[in-house]
């Protein structure tokens, strides 16, 4: 089953090969940081409404990274790109953010802190899924007046709480040397996603992402962090060196 992955490319992020061959994604080596992007999806230019990926469905790929501290962000998985990250790649269909809804493999480097949990991991390499109310993206404009208060810690904290209390979340830590290559799997149903790595299974959960998705393959060199203490905060870092993901074997079938 072939999908139609498309190539995404921002400030020296390059993506080399194509689905049947496999790829490589590669940043260079970056002194001053602006956002790097490589990157192949299936959802750029298109409303939310009509993102192509629905339960059931099972996805495998092979992938091994050129290293295990890289800064930055990488992986591979389903979402519905709730904060319209493709505005700055060239996508313009979808202005307004809205509730998340994931289920991936995700790398962190140790400037993110990317969960609403605090017994969940929140950087490094770990599998994840959200599961949020389907909420039109209209809702959004609401929560303007609200935006002067995130400027007091005390607020973030709130609404920290808060947005757990409404966006469900499950994540497990990964254990695996990412330098060599091993066999990641996917599969989503409408009640349940389960992860495996080399054939074992890692996480089989009830938090299964709702709505139409989006598939994506990705490395750059951003962080966002929403710490428990209320810490907020993004931007992109430098790469010391090129780093690269490969990716090949990709697959997708309706289960």
């Amino acid at each position: 089953m072939l999908i139609d992955l498309r190539k995404r490319e921002l400030h020296g992020g390059n993506v080399v090969g194509c689905q049947q061959e496999g790829y490589r994604f590669l940043l260079p080596q970056i002194d001053e940081p602006c956002y790097t992007l490589a990157q192949v999806d299936d959802y750029m230019h298109l409303p939310r409404g009509k993102f192509p990926q629905k339960p059931p469905l099972k996805i495998q790929l092979e992938a091994r990274i050129s290293g295990e501290d890289l800064p930055g962000t990488w992986g591979f998985g389903l979402w519905n790109d709730p904060f319209s990250l493709g505005f700055g790649a060239g996508g313009m269909s979808r202005l307004l953010p809205v509730l998340p809804n994931a289920a991936w493999f995700f790398y962190g480097s140790s400037e993110n802190y990317l969960s609403l949990r605090d017994d969940q991991p929140a950087a490094g390499f770990f599998v994840q899924t959200f599961r949020s109310p389907l909420l039109p993206s209209i809702f959004t404009l609401f929560a303007i007046p609200m935006l002067p208060f995130l400027l007091l810690p005390a607020t973030r904290r709130w609404m920290r709480r808060l947005a757990r209390v409404i966006v469900k979340e499950e994540a497990v830590a990964l254990d695996v040397p990412v330098e060599d290559w091993h066999t990641y799997g996917l599969l989503w149903k409408e009640e349940t996603v389960s992860f495996m790595v080399d054939g074992e299974r890692i996480l089989r959960t009830q938090v299964s992402p709702g709505g139409k998705l989006g598939f994506v393959m990705w490395v750059d060199n951003q962080y966002f962090r929403f710490t428990p203490e209320g810490k907020f905060g993004f931007g992109y870092q430098s790469t010391p060196s090129q780093q690269w993901l490969d990716v090949r074997n990709l697959t997708f079938a309706s289960e």
